[in-house]
């Protein structure tokens, strides 16, 4: 089974590519939807997330509001958010890529967000990084509701800078010239890697 990462930076366009793998009817696993529902009721991290910050639990979920704004520009607390939910991200993507060999998939994508600042590579074949221009990247970030300009700098001091995350790709994925170069850069991955359409 190929596994191929999908990473990039915030607002380079990581959904779009990833919905285009889904339409090719190639499973995706995805990180942020994995941590989203470590959050929800039920959640695997409610319990401890609430134990170990105050004032985050409403009803049976994690206020995910409320918690940003704690762990925001504050590393100790970004450091402890992240020792309980990566490992139970990571548990789920190991439960995904066991059900995804019984299933016998020729090729599955991991969608993280943070692949390389995680050594998540290390898992993958191989590993495309989506990307587009500063300006591209900077309009789509600032128009989602409740972004300001000292979030979204924030959100880029953590990740790796897109130069540094294009020079170790395997494959780059521009969304900055339209949907439809998206997609015809996807399938030429595909056939670059021998992946069958179906």
């Amino acid at each position: 089974m190929f596994v191929l990462g999908l990473t990039g930076s915030i607002g380079m366009g990581k959904t779009t590519a990833a919905n285009y793998f889904r339409i090719l009817r190639v499973p995706v696993y995805n990180s942020d939807i994995a941590v989203h529902s470590l959050l929800e009721p039920g959640g695997e991290a409610v319990t401890r997330v609430a134990q170990k910050f105050g004032g985050v639990l409403k009803g049976n979920r994690i206020d995910r509001n409320a918690l940003g704004k704690q762990v925001f520009n504050n590393q100790d607390k970004l450091d402890l958010l992240e020792n309980i939910l990566h490992p139970l991200v990571r548990l789920k993507q190991k439960r995904f890529l066991v059900k995804s060999a019984i299933r016998k998939e020729n090729l599955v994508v991991l969608e993280v967000p943070l692949l390389f600042e995680t050594d998540g590579d290390k898992l993958c074949n191989a590993v495309a990084v989506v990307s587009a221009p500063n300006f591209i990247q900077e309009h789509r970030v600032m128009s989602r509701k409740g972004m300001t300009k000292k979030k979204f700098n924030g959100i880029k001091r953590r990740q790796m800078p897109d130069t540094e995350k294009v020079r170790l790709g395997d494959f780059v994925i521009p969304t900055g010239l339209g949907k439809r170069s998206t997609y015809r850069t996807i399938l030429g991955i595909l056939d670059e890697i021998g992946f069958p359409k179906r």
